[in-house]
């Protein structure tokens, strides 16, 4: 019974910490996506751009 609960009380305290790194995980793959899309010719813009005077 004692072991039981131990492992329940080390996976409730895993979770949180897995939690984090998953994130850098995906940061990562995120990231490396881009540059290999960049490398490949493709760009990606802005939602916000902000707009060229027009010489009037």
């Amino acid at each position: 019974m004692k072991k039981q609960i131990a492992s329940v009380i080390i996976c409730v305290m895993a979770v949180p910490l897995l939690s984090g790194c998953w994130t850098l995980v995906a940061a990562g793959a995120g990231a490396y996506g881009g540059y290999k899309m960049k490398e490949n010719g493709y760009t990606l813009q802005s939602p916000i751009a902000k707009e060229k005077k027009s010489d009037k």
